[in-house]
This record gives C-alpha cells, sequence and structure tokens, in this order.
C-alpha cells in the first residue's frame, strides 16, 4: 500500500496544527459555531445529534494491522470502544468531545492516516474495488489509478468549493463491485486492443432524492488524460452547477437538465484546453507510485480444492463448509484466498460497527494470515485479501471467536444500514433498529441459503447514505407528522446490471417492517423459478405481485 514521503507527512502534520489552533479557539468562542463548521467540515468533522462525529479516510478501503491497531485505541481512549465502517470505505467515530479531535488527529498522522475531504463540497474518498489486486476476474489492478488521482484530487485548491460533493468510484474488473455508476463520475479501467490502459468515464450518477445512474459519456481515454479530462469534467459542473438550492446541486442534476450529449460536448470543448497539459499522468509518476503495490511474497502453492480443505475441519465440516462458501472467495494466486469476515451478527449491533476488542483481534488476524493488509467493503465488511488456502480453518476458528465469521455474506441479513436517528442529526428515522429486527426475523442459516443472494440495504434518509436505492429491497426512513415511517423500494441491484429500486406504494410503521419483508419474502419463493435469484424475479414479473400481498397482510400499512 501507498508509503507517505515526507512532503505528504508534513502536509497531513501542518493540517493537524492548523486544526488544533481552530478547535482552541472555538472553546474560548473566538471562533462562532458558524465561523467554524467550514473548519472542522475541512477535516471531517460532524456535529451529531448527540455529539462530534469524525470521518477517517481510508482510502480506496485499503489499510494495515498498525493503522487498524491505532484505530482500536482512538475507539477505546476517545469513543465508547468501537468504530463504524461505512459505505464509502471510510470509519466514523461517533461520540467525540470537541477538545479531544485534534489529538486524535494527531494520533490518526502518525499512522498516515486523516480526515481530509471526508466531508465538504470537494472530492471525496476516492473508492474502488476491495478486492482490487487479488480478484480472480481482475482486468487490470486499479490500485495505482486510484492512489494517483487521491493524489491529484487532494486540496485541489480549484476544486476545493464545488457546488456539491463529488464522489469518485473506480472499477478494472469484469463484476463491478465499486458501484461505479452510482457516483458523480465512474472510471471503467481496461485495456486496449494494443494492450494499453484505457478508461471508460461515466458522469452524473447518485442517489439522494434523485437517483441517477451515470452514463458513459468518454470512452476508451489514455489513463494519462484522467486529470485533464476529469478537470474538464469539474470545470462545467463548477461553472454551470446550481448553488441556489442544495438538493439541485449535484452533478447529476446537471447532466440531467442539459442532456448527456450537450454535457458531453461541453467537457470535450473545455477538455481541448486541459490536453495534454502539465498536469497529464507521466510514467515516471506512475512508476513512483506502482511501487508501492507490488505482490506481497506469496509462497508457490498448489490450488487445493473444497474437499482438500473441509478434511482438515473434523467435526466442524459442516459449519466450516457454510463459511467456506460464502465468505471466502477466488484469488488470482495458486493456493489462495480471500476472505470476508462479517461485520453483521444477527440482531446484536450496527451494520459495520466493530469493537476496540475486534479491530485489535482483525489486526492480528491480517498480520499472521494476510501480510498485515486489511481492506473496507462498500458492504461494510472487512477483507483478508491474501489467505493461504491451508489455512483458512485456522482463520475462521479465530474470526469465530470474535463473532467475526457468520457465513450470509449476500444474504438477506448482510444487511447495509446508514446510522440513522440514533446518530445523524439528517436522519428522519433510525435505521438500525430496522435492521436488527429484521435480522432476528430471518435468523435460519439454512433458510437464508434457500433464499440465495438478497441484498437489503437502509438509509435513514433522502441523502442515501444506505444506498437504499440499489438493494434488492431498499428501505428509506422518512417523517410524517413527528413519526417515523418506511418506503420499500424493490428491484434495486449494483454491479455491471445496476438499476434502482421502484417504490412498491406508502410507508409503513416500523413495527410492520419485519412482516412487510416476511411478505415480500413469500411472494419471491412461491414465484420464483428453479435457481431464479431474487432480483431477477423481480424485474421478471413486476411489483405488481409483492405490493398486493403486502398491503393485504400487514394490517397496519
Amino acid at each position: 500500500m501507498y508509503q507517505y514521503d515526507p512532503i505528504d507527512q508534513r502536509l497531513v502534520d501542518d493540517r493537524v496544527a492548523q486544526f488544533r489552533d481552530q478547535v482552541k479557539r472555538r472553546l474560548a468562542d473566538d471562533l462562532s459555531e458558524e465561523e467554524f463548521r467550514p473548519l472542522r467540515l475541512q477535516n471531517g468533522l460532524y456535529l451529531q445529534r448527540h455529539a462530534y462525529m469524525l470521518r477517517v479516510a481510508i482510502p480506496y478501503g485499503l489499510f494495515n494491522s498498525q493503522q487498524l491497531r491505532v484505530l482500536g485505541h482512538i475507539a477505546q481512549k476517545y469513543d465508547r470502544g468501537y468504530g463504524h465502517f461505512t459505505t464509502r470505505q471510510n470509519i466514523q467515530f461517533n461520540w467525540l468531545a470537541l477538545e479531544d479531535t485534534p489529538e486524535i488527529l494527531a494520533e490518526l498522522a502518525t499512522v498516515q492516516m486523516h480526515a481530509i475531504q471526508t466531508s465538504g463540497n470537494c472530492i471525496r474518498n476516492i473508492t474502488s474495488d476491495p478486492f482490487a489486486g487479488v480478484a480472480s476476474d481482475e482486468i487490470v489492478d486499479p490500485r495505482v489509478v486510484c492512489e494517483l488521482l487521491r493524489q491529484w484530487s487532494t486540496l485541489h485548491p480549484e476544486f476545493a468549493y464545488l457546488p456539491r460533493k463529488f464522489k469518485i468510484a473506480v472499477c478494472a474488473s469484469k463484476e463491478d463491485r465499486a458501484i461505479v455508476a452510482a457516483h458523480d463520475v465512474g472510471l471503467f479501467l481496461k485495456k486496449n486492443n494494443q494492450g494499453e490502459l484505457v478508461a471508460d468515464v461515466l458522469v452524473g450518477g447518485g442517489m439522494g432524492r434523485t437517483p441517477i445512474l451515470g452514463v458513459i459519456i468518454k470512452k476508451d481515454l489514455p489513463w494519462q488524460e484522467l486529470p485533464n479530462y476529469l478537470s474538464a469534467v469539474l470545470r462545467v459542473y463548477n461553472r454551470f452547477g446550481r448553488r441556489d438550492n442544495m438538493y439541485k446541486a449535484r452533478i447529476k442534476i446537471l447532466v440531467k437538465a442539459l442532456g448527456p450529449e450537450e454535457f458531453a460536448r461541453q467537457v470535450e470543448a473545455e477538455y481541448q484546453h486541459w490536453l495534454g497539459s502539465d498536469s497529464t499522468f507521466t510514467p515516471a509518476e506512475w512508476q513512483r507510485v506502482a511501487q508501492f503495490f507490488v505482490k506481497p511474497a506469496y509462497l508457490k502453492l498448489e490450488s487445493l480444492s473444497d474437499e482438500t480443505i473441509l478434511a482438515s475441519a473434523g467435526s466442524d465440516r459442516a459449519e466450516f463448509s457454510r463459511w467456506l462458501e460464502r465468505n471466502v472467495k477466488a484469488h488470482q494466486v495458486p493456493g489462495y484466498a480471500s476472505v470476508v469476515l462479517s461485520l453483521k451478527p444477527h440482531g446484536t449491533v450496527a451494520p459495520g460497527d466493530v469493537t476496540t476488542e475486534q479491530m485489535l483481534a482483525i489486526a492480528d488476524l491480517a498480520d499472521e494470515f494476510s501480510f498485515g493488509q486489511i481492506r473496507a467493503t462498500h458492504e461494510q465488511n472487512l477483507v483478508l485479501a491474501d489467505v493461504e488456502q491451508s489455512k483458512l480453518y485456522s482463520l475462521w476458528k479465530k474470526a469465530k471467536e470474535q463473532q467475526l465469521a457468520l457465513p450470509n455474506i449476500g444474504y438477506l441479513t448482510d444487511i447495509i444500514a446508514c446510522p440513522g436517528g440514533d446518530f445523524c442529526s439528517l436522519a428522519n428515522a433510525k435505521s438500525i433498529p430496522i435492521a436488527n429486527d429484521i435480522q432476528k426475523r430471518f435468523d435460519d442459516l439454512d433458510y437464508l441459503h434457500d433464499l440465495g443472494d438478497i441484498t437489503l440495504n437502509i438509509s435513514g434518509c433522502m441523502n442515501s447514505c444506505g444506498h437504499h436505492h440499489v438493494g434488492n429491497i431498499g428501505i428509506l426512513g422518512v417523517d410524517k407528522d413527528g413519526q417515523e415511517w418506511y418506503q420499500v423500494t424493490l428491484g434495486g441491484a449494483q454491479g455491471i446490471e445496476a438499476a434502482i429500486g421502484k417504490v412498491i406504494g406508502p410507508s409503513f410503521f416500523a413495527e410492520d417492517m419485519p412482516d412487510v419483508i416476511s411478505k415480500v419474502i413469500d411472494v419471491y419463493v412461491e414465484k420464483r423459478e428453479p435457481s431464479e435469484k431474487f432480483v431477477d424475479t423481480v424485474h421478471r414479473i413486476g411489483i405488481a405481485p409483492f405490493k398486493e400481498r403486502v398491503y393485504a397482510e400487514v394490517k397496519r400499512a
């Protein structure tokens, strides 16, 4: 993974010192909250419902065991003993005192971490495939491009005050594990016929109150030209994006208003001023960054069959087999596998929450089994990407001791959820209790196995931090006369075949939600064809049968 040079470290250290002085002035009332707000947001600090929340950047989801130990220490010393992994490969601390935040940032800086540009109307944390560099379906390794773009976008003076926040996602595999089409800019990296690295550029995606999937406006852009073309995109957005209405300020609204063809024409015209400019990425820059993404010291091993791996499990064979099927993913290198650690214990904690004890244990597991590295996923789980197949059983036993081995990856209870009204001052309704109640209702792993792959996403408000629009089942918290209600969508999907879910009808009370989901699942079980996934059934029969069943049988709807 990328290592700071002295310039990087100096920048982050200076930022900490600057913020320390700003906090000191705020605590002395030399700065009003109105004056302090833009300063704290530039450092990822939010004032939430009950306390300050700090969002720490994990660039493209990659971090190491030393960093995770510091995160665990911060959770224990300054928070309430846990952190929350988000849908954008960041981690948040929800219960901070303002006076502690400079010291927290200083401790993060000692392990090359920060919270710069995790909030505000700027280019946010660039996200990517959590299996980058190891995925069996990978076309190219996207991490060098992600890091080059991260460095290009960090504290970029021209793009520090955009009309609204701006999110970039990068994918370089056959399966899209970065939800590229749902971002302001999405990049698909690939090789052209000459074997050169190029990108297809999508613009205008996003969720929120107006969910839209991005469209390709540029094909086969040479990787060297990425900063130039993206500068052109951002200049057009900066010039014409709405600043009078925050709900219409995202680039997706501008693309929709102009039309994709006209937007692309204006970007292309602006791009001609940037083509081949000083900001062009060079082979020397590539090599400077690429040296930090070399393959680890893999052993020369033979690939093991599942039967061989299971032979070591003895009486644990059945339970271990289920975990092997759901939580273990194919690897590029023979004899290795990638492992997903589930942060979704049924009905007990918020999806994505991890305790200090678990963080320290995961750091130890990373050192023992995966070259000391960890990945954060969009689904709010963690990945150990480089595990020897012969050690999977040993890893499983140790992960199970920390309640990190639930074999529900991709199942209905692998729920994605924002913190919701329990923490967020923007939320209309709570997300965590709804997730917990649904997990408790569907606590039978045999039944989940029979249902197969189903994604369920929950957002506490229209900001859609839980990505409910692209969940096969989406749940949105809404406010009606001071009461919490929940709207349901069906048919959303992420990946190459991304889709926005459709609302089935009027919203429901919180206590009705497990019954609502049960009725939706009942229709699926009755109507599905052999081996048909839930989302495919919804797309085949439409939402009408689900709507009819739910509103006929959930009495309080």
